[in-house]
């Protein structure tokens, strides 16, 4: 069972809808360590064609693109998700887009993301990004499946393994968050790749580009669906593990 929570930032006439960003989880049960999965992909697409997250038990990073979501696991294998496949947290949305940029050379990660506030109308809404191209260096990283009784986030992806690649094409896909919003989405950018050839990803760590198309979508309200047993229930939310989350990312 899961209890949904719907804020509306400024709900739009007949639009509601494909302007939602929908949520497994807040962010700061992950932190904690509440990597139990309580939905499923088929339920997740119904709610978006793009997205990221992870798996039950945090087996790996998910990466979703034209519909279609895939597993990023530890050893750099990327699987195409069941749709039984359980979640504890993802973040997914029908991508519309609302600003097309064409950014030039990206030196990094950090030039990507200040090229992209420098053109967002505001930075108090939510955004889900996507940026395609042929990339000369991109570097991401996946986790192990954790095992019971589960660490905190920032010690479980102090086992994580780290790929890079060079001219790649593949596609970026992620959402920026306010930063009153820090205990329930990571604040500012959260990045996942996935590679044409859908073979290769993971979360984002850093890229390089001498051309890239950038599409965001601005979103109108956020869905949240929370956990109504297991360990979210007793879990401590209200800690400052979420301030680990930009030293993670």
């Amino acid at each position: 069972m899961a209890l949904c929570v719907s804020v509306c930032v400024a709900a739009a006439a007949g639009g509601a809808d494909r302007d939602t960003v929908y949520q497994a989880a807040p962010i700061q049960s992950l932190s904690v360590g509440v990597y139990d999965g309580f939905i499923t992909f088929a339920d997740l697409k119904k709610h978006g064609d793009i997205g990221l997250g992870t798996f039950n038990a945090l087996d790996g990073e998910m990466v979703g693109v034209d519909g279609a979501f895939y597993q990023v696991k530890n050893d750099g294998t990327v699987l195409k998700a069941q749709d039984s496949a359980l979640t504890p947290f993802a973040v997914v949305t029908f991508f519309d887009e609302d600003l097309v940029l064409e950014p030039g050379g990206i030196s990094g990660l950090a030039d990507l993301t200040a090229k992209i506030d420098a053109r967002l109308p505001s930075k108090n809404l939510f955004y889900a990004v996507r940026v395609d191209g042929l990339f000369d260096y991109v570097k991401v990283r996946s986790v192990p499946a954790q095992e019971k009784p589960y660490v905190k986030l920032a010690e479980a992806v102090g086992r994580q393994s780290v790929f890079e690649r060079s001219k790649i094409r593949g596609t970026v896909i992620g959402f920026r968050s306010p930063e009153f919003a820090e205990k329930i989405n990571v604040p500012g950018y959260h990045f996942h790749f996935i590679s044409a050839e859908r073979d290769f990803g993971g979360h984002l760590l850093d890229l390089r580009s001498g051309a890239l198309k950038v599409r965001v979508d601005s979103s109108s309200a956020l869905t949240l669906i929370m956990p109504e047993s297991g360990s979210y229930i007793s879990a401590e939310l209200g800690g400052d593990e979420h301030r680990d989350l930009k030293k993670i990312e």
